[in-house]
Protein backbone atom coordinates (compact mmCIF):
# COMPACT_ATOMS: atom_id res chain seq x y z
CA UNK A 1 0.00 0.00 0.00
CA UNK A 2 0.97 3.60 -0.61
CA UNK A 3 0.85 6.04 2.20
CA UNK A 4 -2.60 7.02 2.82
CA UNK A 5 -4.76 10.03 3.90
CA UNK A 6 -7.91 10.57 5.56
CA UNK A 7 -9.54 13.83 5.21
CA UNK A 8 -11.85 16.06 7.79
CA UNK A 9 -13.63 19.03 6.63
CA UNK A 10 -13.69 21.34 9.63
CA UNK A 11 -16.63 24.36 9.87
CA UNK A 12 -18.38 23.61 6.27
CA UNK A 13 -21.78 25.09 6.16
CA UNK A 14 -21.70 25.50 10.04
CA UNK A 15 -19.51 26.63 12.87
CA UNK A 16 -18.19 23.58 14.92
CA UNK A 17 -18.75 21.16 12.35
CA UNK A 18 -16.96 18.08 11.53
CA UNK A 19 -17.53 16.17 8.61
CA UNK A 20 -14.95 13.18 7.44
CA UNK A 21 -14.62 12.00 4.03
CA UNK A 22 -13.65 8.72 5.06
CA UNK A 23 -15.16 6.71 8.39
CA UNK A 24 -12.47 4.33 7.86
CA UNK A 25 -9.07 3.89 7.24
CA UNK A 26 -6.99 0.50 6.19
CA UNK A 27 -2.96 1.11 5.92
CA UNK A 28 0.22 -0.61 6.35
CA UNK A 29 2.07 2.42 7.50
CA UNK A 30 2.03 5.80 8.84
CA UNK A 31 -0.31 7.87 6.92
CA UNK A 32 -1.70 11.78 7.68
CA UNK A 33 -4.82 13.11 8.86
CA UNK A 34 -5.84 16.53 6.33
CA UNK A 35 -7.58 18.93 8.79
CA UNK A 36 -9.78 21.00 5.76
CA UNK A 37 -10.58 24.28 6.61
CA UNK A 38 -13.82 26.24 5.76
CA UNK A 39 -15.47 29.14 6.77
CA UNK A 40 -13.98 30.17 9.94
CA UNK A 41 -11.26 29.48 11.92
CA UNK A 42 -11.39 26.66 14.73
CA UNK A 43 -9.78 24.15 17.05
CA UNK A 44 -9.50 20.95 16.07
CA UNK A 45 -8.16 18.52 19.49
CA UNK A 46 -6.58 14.59 18.01
CA UNK A 47 -6.81 11.61 19.95
CA UNK A 48 -6.08 7.46 19.38
CA UNK A 49 -8.06 4.97 20.87
CA UNK A 50 -7.82 1.24 21.43
CA UNK A 51 -4.69 -0.55 20.00
CA UNK A 52 -3.40 1.75 17.84
CA UNK A 53 -2.50 3.88 20.55
CA UNK A 54 0.07 1.74 21.43
CA UNK A 55 1.69 1.74 17.75
CA UNK A 56 0.85 4.61 16.56
CA UNK A 57 1.80 8.36 17.62
CA UNK A 58 0.79 11.76 17.03
CA UNK A 59 3.34 15.03 17.21
CA UNK A 60 0.73 17.03 18.70
CA UNK A 61 -3.15 16.81 19.96
CA UNK A 62 -4.04 20.43 19.31
CA UNK A 63 -4.18 22.11 15.73
CA UNK A 64 -5.22 25.55 14.91
CA UNK A 65 -7.31 25.26 11.42
CA UNK A 66 -7.31 28.67 9.21
CA UNK A 67 -10.05 28.90 7.19
CA UNK A 68 -10.04 27.98 3.54
CA UNK A 69 -6.46 26.27 4.09
CA UNK A 70 -5.43 21.98 4.91
CA UNK A 71 -3.04 21.17 7.93
CA UNK A 72 -1.61 17.99 7.80
CA UNK A 73 -1.13 16.17 11.23
CA UNK A 74 1.16 13.54 10.49
CA UNK A 75 0.80 10.03 12.52
CA UNK A 76 3.38 7.88 12.93
CA UNK A 77 2.69 4.17 12.80
CA UNK A 78 5.33 1.55 13.93
CA UNK A 79 4.44 -1.84 11.93
CA UNK A 80 7.17 -3.76 12.86
CA UNK A 81 5.60 -4.16 16.07
CA UNK A 82 2.51 -6.25 15.11
CA UNK A 83 2.26 -9.52 13.12
CA UNK A 84 -1.06 -9.36 12.76
CA UNK A 85 -3.60 -6.37 12.11
CA UNK A 86 -4.53 -3.79 14.97
CA UNK A 87 -8.02 -1.71 14.98
CA UNK A 88 -8.22 1.27 16.99
CA UNK A 89 -9.71 4.46 15.94
CA UNK A 90 -8.58 8.50 15.36
CA UNK A 91 -11.15 10.55 17.02
CA UNK A 92 -11.46 13.96 15.87
CA UNK A 93 -12.83 16.85 18.19
CA UNK A 94 -13.77 20.48 17.82
CA UNK A 95 -15.79 23.10 19.97
CA UNK A 96 -14.10 22.01 23.12
CA UNK A 97 -15.46 18.59 22.66
CA UNK A 98 -19.13 19.45 21.68
CA UNK A 99 -18.39 18.34 18.51
CA UNK A 100 -16.25 14.94 17.30
CA UNK A 101 -16.01 12.19 14.54
CA UNK A 102 -14.14 9.13 14.88
CA UNK A 103 -12.31 7.14 12.23
CA UNK A 104 -11.89 3.45 12.41
CA UNK A 105 -8.25 2.50 11.74
CA UNK A 106 -6.95 -0.63 11.17
CA UNK A 107 -3.20 -1.37 10.40
CA UNK A 108 -2.06 -4.28 8.69
CA UNK A 109 1.79 -5.66 8.65
CA UNK A 110 3.29 -4.31 6.18
CA UNK A 111 5.62 -6.54 3.70
CA UNK A 112 8.57 -8.30 5.43
CA UNK A 113 12.06 -6.48 4.98
CA UNK A 114 14.76 -8.08 3.04
CA UNK A 115 17.83 -8.88 3.61
CA UNK A 116 19.79 -7.35 0.60
CA UNK A 117 22.79 -9.22 0.23
CA UNK A 118 26.17 -7.00 -0.85
CA UNK A 119 27.24 -9.30 -3.31
CA UNK A 120 23.76 -8.22 -5.67
CA UNK A 121 24.82 -5.05 -6.04
CA UNK A 122 27.68 -6.19 -8.19
CA UNK A 123 27.43 -7.43 -11.86
CA UNK A 124 27.06 -10.62 -12.33
CA UNK A 125 29.74 -12.52 -14.12
CA UNK A 126 29.03 -15.39 -17.24
CA UNK A 127 31.55 -17.03 -18.14
CA UNK A 128 32.05 -16.87 -22.19
CA UNK A 129 31.79 -19.21 -24.12
CA UNK A 130 34.41 -21.86 -25.31
CA UNK A 131 36.06 -21.41 -28.39
CA UNK A 132 36.31 -23.95 -31.45
CA UNK A 133 39.99 -24.48 -30.33
CA UNK A 134 39.11 -24.81 -26.55
CA UNK A 135 36.14 -26.70 -27.49
CA UNK A 136 38.77 -29.15 -30.09
CA UNK A 137 41.24 -29.23 -26.74
CA UNK A 138 38.47 -30.38 -24.02
CA UNK A 139 37.26 -32.98 -26.27
CA UNK A 140 41.15 -34.21 -27.06
CA UNK A 141 41.60 -34.30 -23.30
CA UNK A 142 38.83 -35.80 -21.88
CA UNK A 143 39.28 -38.81 -24.72
CA UNK A 144 42.74 -39.56 -24.37
CA UNK A 145 43.36 -38.28 -20.50
CA UNK A 146 46.04 -35.60 -22.29
CA UNK A 147 46.34 -32.79 -19.96
CA UNK A 148 46.18 -29.33 -21.52
CA UNK A 149 50.17 -28.42 -21.10
CA UNK A 150 51.09 -31.49 -22.82
CA UNK A 151 49.17 -30.78 -25.97
CA UNK A 152 50.38 -27.02 -25.31
CA UNK A 153 53.86 -28.17 -25.31
CA UNK A 154 53.01 -30.24 -28.65
CA UNK A 155 51.41 -27.59 -30.71
CA UNK A 156 54.84 -25.37 -29.58
CA UNK A 157 56.51 -28.62 -31.12
CA UNK A 158 54.48 -28.22 -33.91
CA UNK A 159 55.53 -24.77 -34.64
CA UNK A 160 58.68 -25.04 -34.04
CA UNK A 161 58.89 -28.17 -36.52
CA UNK A 162 57.11 -25.68 -39.35
CA UNK A 163 59.23 -22.50 -39.15
CA UNK A 164 62.44 -24.85 -38.73
CA UNK A 165 61.49 -26.79 -41.95
CA UNK A 166 60.19 -23.91 -44.01
CA UNK A 167 63.11 -21.77 -43.09
CA UNK A 168 65.48 -25.26 -44.43
CA UNK A 169 63.85 -25.18 -47.63
CA UNK A 170 63.95 -21.96 -47.96
CA UNK A 171 67.74 -21.13 -47.07
CA UNK A 172 69.11 -24.93 -47.74
CA UNK A 173 72.50 -25.13 -46.78
CA UNK A 174 73.82 -27.63 -44.54
CA UNK A 175 73.72 -25.13 -40.93
CA UNK A 176 69.96 -25.03 -41.26
CA UNK A 177 69.53 -28.42 -42.22
CA UNK A 178 71.71 -29.13 -39.07
CA UNK A 179 69.27 -26.51 -36.97
CA UNK A 180 66.40 -28.62 -38.42
CA UNK A 181 67.78 -31.67 -36.80
CA UNK A 182 68.12 -29.91 -33.64
CA UNK A 183 64.80 -28.65 -33.37
CA UNK A 184 63.30 -32.41 -34.01
CA UNK A 185 65.51 -33.78 -31.96
CA UNK A 186 63.77 -31.11 -28.77
CA UNK A 187 60.76 -31.80 -29.88
CA UNK A 188 61.02 -35.84 -29.56
CA UNK A 189 62.61 -35.05 -26.02
CA UNK A 190 60.33 -33.15 -25.25
CA UNK A 191 57.31 -35.39 -25.92
CA UNK A 192 59.47 -38.63 -24.08
CA UNK A 193 59.61 -36.56 -21.40
CA UNK A 194 55.86 -35.18 -20.68
CA UNK A 195 54.39 -38.96 -22.05
CA UNK A 196 56.50 -40.98 -19.10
Amino acid sequence: MSPTEVTVHVNRGSADALEPASTALETDGSFRLLLAGHESPAHVHCRLHGDLERIASLDGTNYYVEPDSVTAVPIAVDTDAIEQPVDGRLEVLTGYGSESVTIDVTVVPGPPDVDIDESLAEPARSEPEPTVFEQAVGRITAVRGVETGTLAVLALGVVALTIATLTTASIGSPIATAGLGSVVAGVVVALVLLLR
